[in-house]
């Protein structure tokens, strides 16, 4: 190690060599973890069972150094590495160089590491009151992954590789794409929520090698659900928003298989924080649950295998070495065929057998899960499909925007339908008077404002026809909205506020959430209006009651590009509404030309602005959009990630957990050991 100047800035630096001999270490403690605890759990030797958690705080302290070295590489402007020398530059700026730490591949695979370091040492932390038995399987099930992933980074993807003895006095670049704020809370959020899920697939793995279910297990395993939910939940939204800004379409979501990949463990994650709760409150799903988990987590692999295998051309992917992929598909296939097996031995031992009839809320969460479940299912198809049959030879087959948009809406639509259902549902059964008495008003006031609405929004956006769309997207984001006021305010009456727990809360705000997101969709959708203009200085566009006034065009320089930039005067009824700046950016490194979109944002509307390709004679290419109630989409999922942390401050909630785990006592000790 040793103290550098780096643009008047102090730095630690650390050899390569070390971060690399670091990871080597960690591997190697990672190897220990993954045997020594769970042997220790069959051999009843405690001591081998405890040493599970400072193993864990070791791995984490030699990958952090791992990563702290690649970062002062780049910071350094070491382009003697090979992967530092391909994604970073003298003129790029420092918060740029160190979010490229994880802007390729390698980085990104360190990252991971890194993060999956950190969850497994927080639950050695956390669970230091779980039986010794449980909590060394559970780590050594966390380890067992963290082997596969450092092999990974060892064996093919080494970061700290060196080109010698001849290094480039500069670098290539880091994606112009990536050479944004998005780049750096982005992945970091996202990978919380992929790898968190690896907490209750471990759980889900150590509870079927025990032969022990039950609703203690999922009362404690919830906050890790809910966690990596929440950071999943904000990693997607803030991808669909830096897509939406950076790249100059326009578009939030374009079903690119790799936005795919991240969804399909939302959704799959989602069932699962709800199948969770059944089994904690009722003791019903059990298998369910154990599957949804297993299945959360192999979800969050194929998405790494669909990223980094080279398998798919997106704006997404970081890899295309067939070795790398090849190396994914078999950790891929021996993480999900082996705990498939697993529970196909043991999962059906935990049926659980309550009843319930009718409108039951089990019934309604039930209804819920399959269509998450079914959703996830025709979404992996869509995905999927496009590689198999170009595997199998049967042609190139393109998997567009109408088939996801034709199964997954409906889907949502219902889903929204059976949620409004569960809100004041009860456990056990619901009387039919009750259902009657709850439900009828706000079921004609969602009908009514639903389709009544859409004729004034079509007077107000100047549509020509009436938006069925709308009005569907209204009645149901209205019905959610209206159940869950109707809910609190009941509550509000018979208890009082101070009754009211953190988790009902973060229910009623992330299914609110949900709303609003779903109102941001459709709206957006069923009003959004654009032209394509060429247009020159001096000349105006008038679109949804806008007119906008291209006044000039100016040069500025930066210190890794230089830009062209329009000044748009945008005016509504003679009065100023705002001034739009659109760039055209052409970077010094590489000579890449990027679009830099401007947008004037409100809750209610958008006006987005993007300056497109130099015509003849002083004409420009540029495309002008209003987009309604888009920026609804954000907020609700900010709301339903915020809903989703609010279990983790819930007070009741930790002292059932604290009694939970006083039910574990010497003897359910070695009832662990015996089932085993």
């Amino acid at each position: 190690m040793r103290i550098s100047q780096v643009n008047g800035t102090t730095l630690m630096t650390i050899n390569p060599e070390l971060g690399h001999f670091a990871l080597i270490l960690a591997l190697c403690l990672a190897v220990l973890q993954a045997t020594v605890p769970i042997l220790g759990s069959y051999l009843g030797f405690e001591r081998w069972m405890r040493v599970g958690q400072s193993l864990a705080l070791g791995h984490l302290v030699f990958v952090l150094i791992s990563f702290a070295a690649l970062a002062t590489a780049f910071l350094n402007d070491d382009f003697s590495l090979r992967y530092v020398m391909e994604n970073s530059n003298k003129i790029l700026p420092n918060h740029f160089k160190f979010s490229a730490v994880w802007g390729a591949h390698e980085g990104s695979l360190l990252l991971w590491s890194l993060i999956l370091a950190g969850w497994s040492a927080a639950v050695a932390f956390f669970c230091r009151r779980l039986p010794a038995i449980f909590l060394a399987r559970v780590l050594s099930i966390m380890a067992m992954i963290a082997v596969g992933f450092c092999l990974f980074l060892l064996i093919t993807s080494n970061p700290f590789e060196r080109i010698l003895p001849f290094s480039p006095e500069n670098g290539s670049d880091l994606n112009p794409l990536l050479q944004d704020v998005g780049l750096i809370v982005h992945p970091p959020i996202l990978y919380m929520g992929y790898v968190g899920f690896a907490v209750p697939f471990a759980f889900a793995i150590a509870a079927l090698l025990g032969g022990q279910f039950d609703s203690a297990w999922a009362r404690w395993c919830r906050p890790w659900i809910n966690s990596a939910w929440a950071f999943l939940t904000f990693g997607i939204a803030l991808g669909s928003w830096w897509a939406y800004y950076e790249l100059g379409w326009g578009g939030w979501w374009f079903w690119d298989p790799v936005e795919n990949a991240s969804f399909l463990p939302w959704l799959v994650g989602t069932a699962l924080m709800h199948s969770a709760a059944a089994t904690e409150k009722r003791g019903v799903f059990r298998s369910w649950t154990l599957l949804l988990a297993i299945f959360t987590f192999s979800l969050s692999l194929l998405g790494t295998f669909l990223v980094r295998s080279g398998v798919l051309t997106s704006v997404h992917a970081f890899a295309s070495d067939p070795e790398r992929g090849l190396f994914i598909l078999i950790f891929l296939g021996t993480v999900i065929s082996g705990s498939l097996m697993l529970f196909a031995a043991r999962g059906p031992v935990h049926a659980g057998r309550v009843l319930f009839r009718g409108a039951a809320r089990e019934v309604f969460l039930f209804t819920n899960n399959l269509i998450l479940v079914t959703s996830m299912s025709m979404i992996l198809i869509g995905t999927l499909y496009p590689l198999i049959s170009d595997a199998l030879d049967l042609g190139k087959v393109s998997v567009g925007p109408p088939y996801f948009n034709f199964f997954f809406v409906p889907m949502t639509l219902a889903l929204m339908v059976f949620l409004g259902f569960s809100i004041k549902s009860r456990w056990g059964g619901t009387h039919s008077s009750y259902v009657i008495e709850f439900y009828v008003a706000p079921a004609i006031l969602s009908l009514c404002l639903g389709l009544g609405l859409p004729i004034l929004c079509g007077k107000v956006y100047s549509a020509q026809e009436y938006s069925y769309s709308a009005a569907f997207t209204l009645i149901c984001v209205i019905w959610v909205t209206l159940t869950i006021c109707r809910d609190l305010m009941s509550k509000l009456q018979s208890r009082g506020l101070a009754a009211l727990t953190a988790s009902y809360w973060g229910m009623c705000i992330a299914h609110f959430g949900l709303a609003v997101c779903v109102l941001g969709v459709g709206m957006s959708t069923a009003y959004e209006t654009q032209k394509n203009m060429r247009i020159m200085v001096g000349e105006r566009v008038t679109l949804a009651g806008y007119e906008f006034h291209l006044k000039d065009l100016s040069v500025a320089r930066e210190s890794n590009y230089e830009a062209t930039r329009a000044n748009i005067v945008v005016t509504a009824d003679g009065r100023e509404v705002s001034i739009l700046r659109p760039e055209k950016r052409n970077y010094f490194s590489g000579g890449q030309v990027m679009t830099e979109a401007a947008i004037d944002a409100s809750l209610s509307r958008d006006l987005y602005v993007a300056l497109g390709e130099p015509l003849e004679s002083g004409y420009w290419a540029v495309r002008f959009q209003f987009k309604p109630f888009v920026r609804c989409i954000w907020l609700g999922g900010l709301l339903i990630g915020i809903g989703g942390l609010m279990s983790l401050v819930d007070r009741r909630y930790r002292e059932k957990r604290a009694q939970a785990l006083g039910t574990y006592t010497a003897n359910s000790q070695r009832k662990w050991s015996r089932s085993a």
